[in-house]
């Protein structure tokens, strides 16, 4: 089999296409586990180019001794760059207000209000149609003399 343990390919298919990876393990005839400048992972053989190079690994060697061999050999290493995890935003919900306390009855000012306000019910008073005024008649106003219009009487 031409895919044993250390030999070295190019990837040619998939997102790491064109990139130099390193079988660290073989599955099956078809499919081999390979790492290096590509994430490490279970790929079919026939997406992969073998190039003559071989490297000194173990089988089933971690990522870091990929790397260490990779780096002796002075080809380029694919680093995991693992975002850091966030936390999820929270729904910010209304803040309660505090209760305030009659000093007097020594027991929640609120407490009183939910009380009277289960009892009420709201009754808006019918209003009847009002009735209009019947239309003012003009008629003609009499004027009665006024005082200035009295002849003055000197006696």
């Amino acid at each position: 089999m031409i895919f044993q343990v250390g030999r070295l390919a190019v990837k040619i298919a998939g997102r790491d296409a064109g990139r130099k990876c390193i079988v660290v393990e073989s599955v099956d005839d078809q499919f081999v586990i390979v790492d290096g400048n590509v994430r490490r992972k279970r790929v079919n053989v026939k997406h992969l180019e073998p190039l003559t190079e071989t490297l000194d690994i173990k089988d089933k060697a971690s990522h870091e001794d990929v790397k260490k061999a990779f780096e002796k050999a002075g080809f380029a290493v694919w680093d995991k760059k693992s975002k850091k995890a966030t936390e999820r935003p929270r729904k910010v919900r209304g803040v309660k207000k505090a209760k305030k306390v009659d000093k007097k009855e020594a027991k929640p000012v609120e407490a009183e209000k939910k009380e009277e306000k289960a009892p009420e019910v709201e009754e808006k008073p019918v209003e009847e149609p009002k009735a209009e005024p019947a239309p003012e008649t003009k008629e003609p106003k009499t004027e009665e003399p006024s005082q200035a219009d009295k002849p003055v009487d000197k006696a």
